[in-house]
């Protein structure tokens, strides 16, 4: 458990305090505003000791109109600007409330954030965006867009990373979106300042309804609800609270319920029966307002939804109207209360959360002493400090994951020398790696398919574990890995593809590529193609032998499959001369082959391959 206390603010925040102040202004100066530009951009020098480097501020409008709300979730809004966004090795993309991101399209459309931006990393400046409330939301979405567009760079050592920081921003995305920032290691260019009542940060926990539509226009200058004492007598700011609390802790106990391990079946029932938000945390969240001028840092975020939850909970003796009211109202003073946290630097920062003192009365170190007295000024019940606890557990328990998985490597490597000194073995006997294990022939070919089994229980146990995020979110970042992982499609799929058509899957399954393709290798080809910053499905050289079986399979006139044809050649070309594929497919009488003399004697004439072929054998045996 680590404390941050006097520090540097820079070393603290990620960021210097005089821009986390700058931003705050801007960004509380448009929610005051009564017809504000979608933007406001601010440049200047870095106060920070020892930096002479230049920034420029982008601060976001919190207002759009509210019917957007009135949009149903859907996945199918257009993620064209965040192709990190996903899920590697599968189609799952990650979900962005809708209205947010309509909105950033719609900024995009219409403004010139393009062009100021561009100018801006033109000039070297840091780019710091920035909004209060569902401006910060914007900020988030833009921040992603600028790190995918133009700072995702293969030269890191030239890198100047753009910055978001935010102020009451409701969540943005889902587990998916929080996962694709933690992966790209982007989460620790993200900053939350969030008041210990607001309870705009949390409305996403819950569905948004008619009557919380009505609270949101206390919020807006042009709105006649915008008053301070209507929020205080509204009864609608205590329906507001009652739903998001509510909500908020169907989706905290199913969460530390997980984490905790439970096994039990209501908790697959559970999203069923209730309408569960699937907005959750990213990013680094800076708890204010939390007693005594003190601030808490918490970068876990599991345990940042426990605390968006547990923090607004009420105690017996409180009077819940006033709570509602004031969480209202704590979401209109950022300006004074950031300062006030600036000025102090009483900052706890919450790690090693498996240790978390299960009851206000335990002491300890004097670190220990200060968790405490925070936990203690945020209200954190003993249920609380146990969910804290498991989420510290569940990030723990990834890396003991990782060291297993780790402690497979040697065994991979050693399985994949074995089957490239079947590879060899194959050609010196005359016959194609690929069409000597389809035809299993020898005693070899028996024992190259226990590797091939083998090395799909290893690779399988990675993709189970990586889909229920039971590694830490890097893992598949991590060179090495990638690397066996590359080795290991590129060895082992030409395998997997003969043994689909030798046994005919394909005639009740369909093509190996479409229908029988393990995601053990999607997720190792998406690896290299994140690595490269290549589209996805272009590091697809491991399934060239799939293309042959279809191809050959086809009954259509050649005109018909053409196109096929010469797009398999070209890439064919490109993989050999690049050394991604070995020339073992040119082995006199291999699947290839045979069928490639039997395409039309024009098109072979013309063919880019068709050096590639002389020299291979004229009478060239079926297979």
């Amino acid at each position: 458990m680590a404390i941050s206390e006097g520090r540097n603010q820079g070393e603290v925040f990620g960021i210097g305090e005089a821009i986390i102040s700058e931003s705050c202004s801007l960004s509380m100066k448009l929610s005051q505003t009564s017809f504000p530009p979608a933007f406001l951009q601010s440049s200047g020098r870095s106060h920070q000791r020892g930096s002479s480097a230049s920034h420029a501020i982008f601060a976001f409008s919190p207002f759009f109109s509210l019917h957007d709300w009135d949009h149903q979730i859907q996945h199918g809004d257009d993620l064209s600007l965040f192709p990190s966004l996903r899920l590697l090795g599968g189609y799952e993309t990650a979900l962005i409330h809708p209205p947010f991101l309509r909105r950033f399209h719609h900024i995009l459309a219409t403004s010139l954030l393009d062009h100021e931006v561009r100018k801006a990393v033109a000039e070297r400046k840091r780019i710091i965006l920035t909004g209060h409330s569902f401006g910060g939301a914007i900020a988030v979405l833009a921040t992603v867009w600028l790190l995918e567009q133009s700072f995702k760079l293969k030269n890191p050592t030239n890198q100047i990373l753009p910055f978001c920081v935010t102020f009451g921003s409701p969540l943005v995305g889902d587990t998916v979106f929080g996962h694709s920032l933690r992966r790209e290691d982007w989460a620790q260019q993200f900053l939350h300042f969030v008041s210990r009542y607001d309870l705009i940060p949390r409305i996403l926990l819950s569905p948004i309804d008619p009557q919380m539509h009505q609270v949101l226009q206390f919020f807006h200058p042009n709105s006649p609800s915008f008053n301070q004492e209507e929020i205080s007598s509204s009864q609608q700011a205590l329906h507001l609270y009652s739903t998001v609390t509510r909500n908020a802790s169907y989706v905290a106990a199913h969460s530390a319920c997980r984490a905790m391990g439970s096994t039990s079946p209501l908790l697959d029932t559970l999203p069923g029966l209730v309408k569960m938000s699937p907005y959750r945390p990213a990013g680094t969240y800076v708890f204010s307002g939390v007693g005594n001028g003190r601030s808490v840092i918490v970068k876990n975020s599991d345990a940042v939804l426990q605390l968006l939850f547990y923090c607004l909970q009420v105690s017996p003796e409180e009077d819940v109207a006033e709570i509602a009211s004031r969480s209202l109202k704590k979401h209109l003073m950022y300006e004074s209360e950031v300062r006030h946290c600036l000025e102090k630097m009483d900052v706890v920062l919450l790690e090693h959360l498996e240790r978390v003192p299960l009851s206000s009365e335990e002491v300890g170190e004097d670190d220990v002493a200060l968790i405490q007295s925070a936990l203690k000024d945020l209200g954190m019940s003993t249920e609380a400090r146990l969910s804290l606890r498991a989420a510290g557990d569940v990030e723990r328990q990834r890396m003991v994951n990782q060291s297993r998985i780790d402690s497979n490597y040697d065994k991979i490597e050693k399985a994949l020398k074995s089957l490239e000194s079947y590879k060899s073995s194959c050609s010196l006997r005359g016959i194609g790696y690929y069409d000597s294990f389809k035809l299993q022939r020898d005693t070899e070919d028996f024992t190259a398919n226990l590797k091939r089994l083998e090395l799909a229980g290893l690779f399988d146990e990675i993709i189970e574990m990586m889909k229920r995020y039971e590694l830490p979110d890097a893992f598949e970042t991590r060179v090495e890995w990638v690397k066996l992982g590359t080795n290991y499609r590129r060895l082992v799929e030409p395998l997997d593809i003969a043994n689909y058509y030798r046994h005919s899957l394909n005639e009740d399954t369909g093509p190996y590529a479409v229908k029988g393709r393990p995601k053990r290798y999607k997720v190792a080809q998406q690896w290299l193609e994140r690595t490269r910053l290549s589209p996805v499905g272009s590091c697809s050289e491991s399934c060239f032998w799939a293309i042959v079986e279809e191809l050959r399979m086809e009954k259509k006139p050649f005109g018909e499959m053409e196109e096929g044809v010469l797009e398999l050649e070209r890439q064919l070309l490109g993989w050999l001369a690049s050394g991604e594929m070995a020339k073992d497919m040119l082995v006199e009488g291999s699947t290839f082959v045979h069928w490639w003399k039997s395409l039309p004697l024009e098109h072979r004439m013309s063919s880019c391959v068709g050096k590639l072929m002389d020299g291979v054998g004229r009478n060239a045996p079926l297979i």
